[in-house]
């Protein structure tokens, strides 16, 4: 049998979910979350806020905000165990494989990694994005035999990721800048990651299969290159006065390159959503 004319590749231009999420659309420069431009966002709220936004479809007043922040706090501590396996990694482990490995671990020690209900799923999403910053930040210290140092909960997320690194708290300017790292990478739409673990827990497997199996594809220089990528473009920019082209190049290609696509659905976001500008936490 003969191939078609245009044969597809892959699963380019086909839907595969309906999502209120996020917005990718490279053609034009534009990221949305859950109804509101990237533009409103970054550098006016913090990852927690996003956080908060991507699993309640709103931003959180001041109370919600508190509550969320010190709820992600508790659960960074990780098991002694899941510290042992760090250790125990070989030094020249690429960090992905290293995340990768240390995410399935957590699965071991988690009693309840089974369940699987709404509520008990929330859970663990909850905890797993307190403890990967713990765990990036303690593979890196091991690898260089330096100490581990307890996380501090008075700071956010970005600063005691960057506490737990360097093992100083971070400037006002190197804290707000890891944040905006943070907001801008919170969710991409339906990349290989998110499909591959989709994929996964749609066999009714765990919340921890699921993640590894998507750091497994995000580890891929087809996919996770893209972060290596972005250090090597900050260091050919060299001064501000080249942002402005470089990031024109990098919508033009980006444009050209397949994904798989998401469908958006617009119904489901509020309809206070995409405002003119956003609403910080504590002005509700």
């Amino acid at each position: 049998m003969s191939s078609p004319a245009n044969p597809s590749k892959g699963l380019e231009g086909v839907v595969a979910a309906s999502t209120r999420l996020s917005d990718v659309q490279g053609d034009v420069g534009e990221l949305i979350y859950a109804g509101y431009n990237i533009n409103e966002l970054a550098g006016k709220v913090t990852f927690e806020e996003v956080v908060f936004l991507l699993h309640h479809n709103h931003l959180p007043n001041r109370r919600e905000l508190d509550d969320f922040k010190a709820r992600l706090a508790s659960y960074r501590d990780l098991p002694k165990g899941m510290i042992d396996l760090l250790k125990a990694i070989p030094r020249w482990t690429p960090p992905m494989s290293a995340i990768r490995t240390a995410i399935s671990g957590l699965g071991c020690f988690d009693e309840h990694a089974e369940e699987t209900s709404m509520d008990a799923n929330r859970e663990k999403a909850m905890r797993l994005i307190a403890q990967i910053p713990i765990i990036t930040a303690y593979f890196h210290r091991t690898r260089q035999n330096k100490s581990l140092l307890p996380p501090d909960p008075s700071l956010g997320e970005a600063a005691n990721f960057l506490y737990l690194i360097d093992g100083e708290k971070p400037s006002s300017e190197k804290e707000s800048t890891m944040d905006m790292c943070y907001v801008l990478h919170a969710d991409h739409g339906m990349n290989a990651s998110t499909f591959s673990a989709r994929v996964t827990i749609a066999t009714l497997s765990d919340m921890y299969s699921a993640i590894t199996s998507a750091i497994g594809t995000l580890k891929g220089p087809l996919h996770g290159g893209a972060n290596e990528g972005v250090i090597k473009m900050l260091q050919d920019i060299g001064s501000p006065d080249k942002v402005d082209a470089y990031i024109e190049e990098c919508l033009a290609i980006a444009s050209t390159r397949p994904s798989i696509l998401a469908r958006r659905t617009s119904s489901a976001w509020p309809k206070s959503s995409a405002p003119s500008s956003a609403n910080p936490s504590g002005s509700k």
